[in-house]
């Protein structure tokens, strides 16, 4: 009798034949398919034969009884739909955390969870543990998210300083504070004497942190900080603050712009105006995810690496997840580079 016949009318070789074909007990063969724990070295290879030769897949939902994993991961985005897919900061992050999903075969979960009845139903999903983890970007201060994964105790990563919690999450982000500093100091050297910003959402602290680099460049120079327009790093919300700021302050001669789709906006205000980029005003971004390189004319900006962090921030998920000590939060903090073109 062949040991590769399948039971009759399943079509598929079952668990148990596995273990015949392998000469292992079927506990020893089901620790074996699903992770090699208290397993020889002897009784691994046989049942790894076995599979091979039998051509048997495992049941998920079995192997996660047995693994308590779902072999998945989620990155909850705080964030309404449109933004999520029209924006290239989320379409990097995607990028980064797949690939290293991808090295471990991992299936990505992508929850937007809005404020209020989506974010409790994000929550409850979480905490019924449908994934091994969660890494969240784009959080604002209302989210509250950083406590309430700290509380359910799932392994979670913040991408960005999270408001609150921060010292109970691990987080990775970039330096916005040196990076906005930077980029004022640029126009700063180019002799602008009347630099005005606009400044992402007031509750989101990569905002908060580019605002604050912008006013410390300013106050060590000995400039007023009154030309402030806050935008949602929306192309449109760009042409809207960059309007209302050259309203109220017609001679700015600099204009420091938190993310590189607000400056798009802005340099549409400023084609409208015929004011001339950089001669009459300089303009610097931040981002570059891309489109800094094909507005007119290209624009000087600051770049954080997007997918780099969200590389790091899922390998630190993953060895949260994995049972690596995530009692002392790890907080990664990656320098910003700026990248001259012709804007400023």
């Amino acid at each position: 009798m062949s040991t590769s016949r399948t039971p009759a009318g399943t079509g598929s070789p079952t668990l148990d034949e596995v273990a015949r074909v392998a000469g292992v007990s079927r506990a020893t063969a089901s620790r074996a398919i699903n992770g090699g724990q208290r397993v020889s070295a002897r009784a691994q290879s046989a049942v790894d034969t076995a599979v091979r030769t039998l051509g048997y897949v495992p049941n998920p939902a079995a192997r996660s009884l047995v693994t308590r994993r779902t072999d998945s991961i989620a990155v909850v985005v705080p964030e309404p739909d449109d933004r999520v897919f029209s924006d290239p900061f989320f379409a990097g992050t995607l990028r980064g955390v797949t690939r290293v999903l991808g090295e471990r075969d991992l299936q990505l979960v992508l929850l937007l969870a809005r404020p209020g009845a989506s974010t409790a139903r994000t929550l409850r999903y979480l905490t019924a543990r449908h994934v091994d983890g969660a890494l969240v970007v784009s959080h604002h201060r209302d989210d509250r998210l950083a406590e309430q994964l700290a509380d359910i105790g799932l392994p979670c990563v913040f991408g960005g300083r999270p408001w609150t919690g921060g010292d109970r999450v691990a987080y990775v982000d970039v330096d916005n504070t040196a990076g906005e500093r930077e980029a004022t100091e640029v126009l700063l050297a180019r002799g602008c004497a009347r630099i005005g910003t606009i400044a992402g959402p007031a509750d989101m602290t990569a905002a908060a942190d580019r605002l604050a680099g912008w006013r410390e460049a300013m106050g060590t120079a000995g400039l007023p900080t009154d030309a402030v327009e806050h935008g949602d790093f929306t192309e449109e919300s760009g042409v809207r603050a960059a309007r209302a700021l050259l309203e109220r302050h017609p001679d700015l001669d600099g204009l420091v712009v938190a993310s590189d789709l607000m400056a798009v906006g802005a340099l549409r205000v400023l084609a409208e105006l015929g004011r001339r980029v950089p001669e009459d005003i300089a303009v610097v971004g931040y981002d570059d995810l891309g489109v800094a390189e094909r507005t007119t004319p290209p624009l000087t900006t600051v770049r954080q690496p997007v997918e780099v962090m969200a590389e790091r921030a899922t390998r630190l998920l993953l060895e949260r997840v994995d049972g690596v000590d995530g009692s002392h939060p790890v907080r990664l903090i990656i320098p910003p580079t700026l990248v001259r073109r012709d804007s400023a």
